[in-house]
């Protein structure tokens, strides 16, 4: 209730759907995209659920734009509580035909954006020893795949760099907490707006999870953030294991799957959109899912496994307490 919140990439995918989720718990939401209709769509969200909102038009690649909106949420909105970093963008391709300034772009975005404003917050956070950084990850910060290698490269430095914050201020005995929470594939519209140069339509890879999913994961996330990291959907669970016991193995199975289950049957639309450099939501709002809402699931077991996995690891002890007192009557 009454929480400041800013949420960067807040018009359209997990951002639009986190910030509508805080919306409802009446909260006060900065919300930071680039698209001028797609954040005045979010911010209409907020307010319908209950919040109040706050488009700030920014750029994450450029840090004094972030901390200029930092500096304006904390003017209208009041202190900062809870900082979550969503903004991102990709290339669909090849590594050998991205060319150098798009990768850079992907980084400035994808990587600096999460830097950038998570030393925004810090800077007003730190002063008060308070405050959340929440850092939306993914899968793909552990595991690379084909055809999105300036992505993975992205959440992998973010997954080091906060790694290295969190230990800090650790040291420091801050109050000031950062999180961070692993995506599966999800619904969002990044498939219908990112730079693609793969001959059909981009797709998540199956399972596909809705971003209401996403947002509920983040909220708790904030809720609860002395734990460093969250895992969200069962295919980020089986994809980060498979990853640490046999990576090799696995990616002899992405060369061989990872091509086709990135891409639909369907051609790539000549006119589709892209938002490397301008946004894709400026006259048009996409909203918080994309195309694949046929295939999509809205929860997650694995979610409800991850909030309670106290309950979980109790009933782990007693379901193996039960079976060796079983086997030990058995013996006897």
């Amino acid at each position: 209730m009454n929480q400041v919140v800013v949420v960067t990439g807040a018009s359209g995918g997990i951002g639009r759907a986190v910030a509508r989720a805080f919306g409802a718990r009446q909260a006060r939401v900065a919300l930071l995209a680039r698209g001028e209709k797609g954040l005045e769509a979010a911010a209409g969200d907020v307010g319908r659920a209950g919040g109040t909102a706050l488009a700030i038009p920014t750029d994450v690649a450029d840090f004094a734009q972030v901390d200029a909106a930092a500096e304006r949420a904390e003017k209208e909105l009041g202190p900062i509580d809870v900082w979550v970093n969503v903004a991102f963008t990709s290339v669909f391709a090849p590594f050998e035909e991205i060319e150098p300034d798009e990768f850079r772009r992907v980084t400035d975005v994808s990587y600096l954006g999460y830097v950038h404003g998570t030393m925004a917050a810090l800077r007003r956070m730190k002063s008060r020893d308070r405050g959340t950084i929440v850092q939306v990850g993914s899968a793909l910060a552990y595991r690379g795949i084909p055809l999105q290698s300036a992505y993975c490269g992205a959440k992998h430095a973010i997954q080091g760099f906060n790694e290295a914050l969190r230990c800090e201020l650790l040291h420091d005995g801050s109050h000031v907490r950062t999180t961070m929470v692993q995506m599966p594939a999800v619904n969002t519209p990044q498939f219908s707006w990112v730079r693609s140069k793969l001959p059909h339509q981009a797709q998540p890879v199956p399972p596909i999870y809705q971003p209401e999913v996403a947002a509920r994961a983040v909220l708790h996330a904030a809720d609860h953030p002395r734990r460093r990291e969250y895992w969200v959907g069962g295919s980020t669970v089986g994809t980060l294991i498979a990853n640490a016991v046999a990576p090799g193995v696995l990616d002899r199975y992405l060369a061989r799957t990872g091509y086709r289950s990135q891409q639909t049957g369907a051609k790539k639309p000549s006119d589709q959109p892209e938002n490397l450099w301008s946004p894709a939501d400026r006259a048009r709002d996409f909203g918080a899912h994309g195309r694949f809402d046929g295939k999509a699931t809205p929860r997650s077991a694995q979610l409800w496994a991850s909030r309670h996995h106290g309950v979980v690891a109790a009933a782990g002890s007693a379901l193996a307490a039960t079976a060796l007192a079983v086997w030990r009557r058995a013996r006897a």
